[in-house]
C-alpha cells in the first residue's frame, strides 16, 4: 500500500495505485502525488490579493449552493444510482468550499437548503447549468489570480466542474 496526496485538497488516498482522480475533491490525476512529494496548495503560505479574496468568497457561495442543491436532488432521485451520484457530487462541492475556506483561513459557512425538481430530467438540466456557470467562472478566476496556488486551485476546479458536466451528459 502507498499513500497518495492530492495537491488541491491535501487529503490522502491509500492504495496500490494512484487514483485517476481525487476521491475527495475530484481533482485530476496530475494533481495527485506520492505522499513524500506532495505539497498541497492549502498548506502553502499565501498573501491573498483583494481580487482573490473576492473570487474565493464567490466560490464558497457557489459551492455551498451546489452542495445544498445536489443534496435536494439526491433526496428526490428516481433511482439509487442517481441518488448516490448526487450525494457524491454534493460531497465534492462541499470539499471545494472547504478548500477555498482554507486558502482564506476562514471558517466554513453554515450549510443551507435549496429547492429542486421532483424530476431527474429537470435536475440534470439544472446541474449542467450550475456546472457550466461554475466552469466558466473558475476559468476567469484562474486568469485573474496573481497567486500561484490560487491559480492552481481555480484551474483544478474548472476541470472538475467540466468533468461533472460530462458525467451528467453521459447519464442524460
Amino acid at each position: 500500500m502507498k499513500t497518495y496526496i492530492c495537491e488541491i485538497c491535501g487529503d490522502a488516498y491509500i492504495g496500490e495505485e494512484r487514483p485517476s482522480e481525487c476521491p475527495f475533491c475530484g481533482a485530476r490525476h496530475n494533481f495527485i502525488k506520492n505522499g513524500v512529494e506532495a505539497n498541497p496548495i492549502t498548506v502553502q503560505p499565501v498573501e491573498l490579493s483583494n481580487r482573490s479574496k473576492k473570487n474565493l468568497e464567490t466560490t464558497i457561495g457557489l459551492e455551498m449552493k451546489a452542495n445544498a442543491t445536489y443534496l435536494c436532488m439526491a433526496g428526490k432521485a428516481q433511482t439509487y444510482e442517481i441518488k448516490a451520484m448526487y450525494k457524491r457530487l454534493a460531497k465534492v462541492e462541499l470539499e471545494h468550499a472547504n478548500i477555498a475556506c482554507k486558502l482564506m483561513k476562514s471558517a466554513m459557512p453554515p450549510a443551507g437548503t435549496e429547492t429542486c425538481s421532483d424530476a431527474d430530467v429537470e435536475n440534470f438540466a439544472e446541474t449542467v447549468k450550475l456546472e457550466e456557470v461554475a466552469t466558466n467562472l473558475y476559468v476567469q478566476f484562474a486568469k485573474e489570480s496573481e497567486e500561484r496556488n490560487v491559480k492552481i486551485f481555480f484551474t483544478a476546479l474548472a476541470q472538475v466542474e467540466a468533468d461533472h458536466i460530462q458525467l451528467i451528459k453521459k447519464i442524460n
